[in-house]
């Protein structure tokens, strides 16, 4: 069994254990792609800081904000703007999963 393999099946472990936030969403992607904050914040055109504040839950995002992330990362805008909205409400005392759906 390679490396990365394991590296990957260990941090799919850690996740499940976990609350899916947004930011840990966006650490877990960075990490599956083998690339560092520094390279994944040039791709969102934002800082390094930033993008750690966001991993680490220390920022939300907003809704317009996590369909460009999504867009420009190629990944569902639906689970960006889920998890986003559930760290929105999360923040503010309620404790929900959102699903969305296409009109």
């Amino acid at each position: 069994m390679s490396t990365k393999k394991t590296n990957n099946s260990k941090i799919i472990q850690k996740i499940r254990k976990e609350r899916l936030t947004f930011g840990k969403m966006i650490e877990s992607i960075r990490k599956a792609d083998n690339i560092t904050q520094v390279e994944l914040a040039a791709k969102l055109k934002i800082s390094r800081a930033h993008l750690c504040d966001l991993e680490k839950g220390r920022r939300t995002i907003t809704v317009a904000r996590a369909i460009q992330l999504s867009n420009i990362l190629g990944y569902s805008t639906h689970q960006f703007v889920a998890k986003a909205l559930e760290d929105i409400t999360s923040a503010a005392g309620l404790d929900v999963r959102i699903t969305l759906e296409a009109a």
